[in-house]
């Protein structure tokens, strides 16, 4: 009799320790998914501030540095713990003399509001709205870095662009959190999946993949599944010595500049493009 009471008590232990660890997970999950950097911090020379107001009345900031003749603008996604920084990044466009938009996500970085993917989507289409009243689609090229390939994934499937260039992507992010915490029921907790597996066979832009096969954030399979799903024309390119993190150092940009080589000239200055705001 009491050997079976002390199994009831301890199984009744593990059911109450099990259910607040999958409470707590549902419940913090955007706070270990988003951790944005809070303060606005000025922009490198040569880089103006734009303010961008969502449809939802979220209040962006984001940094622009205009391209120098006829090259390509980049709109560029961060990753979960980025905002708006002088970084590498910024140093290897502008030696191109290529343009960059950048924008803070809603609680990164100045931009008002609290980061949820349905929030992030709709930064990306207000900063499409953005560039694309100024450049025509044919120059405009969406790039993501990590939770921002994300969004870079599902506007490049919305919208017209000259390519889609995705660095250390997911198939989703909720793929990512399955394989994180394999003893969680993740899927029907997970609030911002980020479904890239279903967008990106949508789009129909040249695709761009570039992974580091020393991943331990995202798995280099994961780049590698993702690839498989996107259309014709498109190149992955794995980086053998790089990181989650290390990426641009280690010669990203070399491999961007070659992949946009090798398209079809993009049409000069003043031509009109189809892109939509919407």
């Amino acid at each position: 009799m009491r050997l079976t009471r002390l199994l009831t008590v301890s199984l009744g232990a593990v059911f109450v320790g099990c259910a607040l660890l999958v409470a707590g997970a549902y419940l913090f999950q955007r706070s270990i998914m988003y951790i944005p950097p809070r303060g606005e911090t000025p922009p490198p020379e040569g880089v103006e501030v734009v303010r961008l107001i969502t449809s939802d009345g979220e209040r962006l900031v984001a940094w622009h540095r205009p391209p120098q003749g006829d090259g390509p603008v980049f709109l560029y996604f961060g990753g979960n713990a980025e905002g708006l920084q002088h970084t590498p990044r910024w140093q290897e466009v502008a030696a191109r003399h290529a343009g960059l938009f950048a924008v803070a996500y809603r609680g990164y970085s100045g931009s008002t509001g609290t980061p949820t993917e349905a929030g992030l989507h709709e930064d990306a289409r207000t900063a499409y709205r953005w560039l694309a009243a100024r450049y025509p689609a044919e120059r405009i090229v969406i790039q993501g870095f990590s939770l921002g390939t994300g969004v870079a994934v599902r506007l490049a499937a919305e919208r017209k662009a000259r390519a889609l260039i995705l660095e250390a992507p997911f198939t989703a992010a909720v793929d990512v959190a399955g394989t994180s915490a394999p003893f969680l029921p993740v899927k029907p907790l997970m609030r911002d999946p980020f479904l890239s597996r279903d967008w990106i066979g949508r789009v129909s832009e040249p695709v761009l993949i570039v992974h580091g096969e020393q991943d331990a954030t995202i798995r280099f399979d994961d780049g590698r599944r993702l690839y498989a799903m996107a259309n014709q024309p498109k190149a992955f390119v794995a980086m053998r010595d790089s990181d989650h993190n290390s990426l641009v150092d280690d010669g990203l940009y070399g491999h961007i500049w070659q992949f946009l080589e090798r398209l079809p000239q993009a049409p000069r200055p003043g031509a009109t493009g189809s892109a939509a705001a919407g």
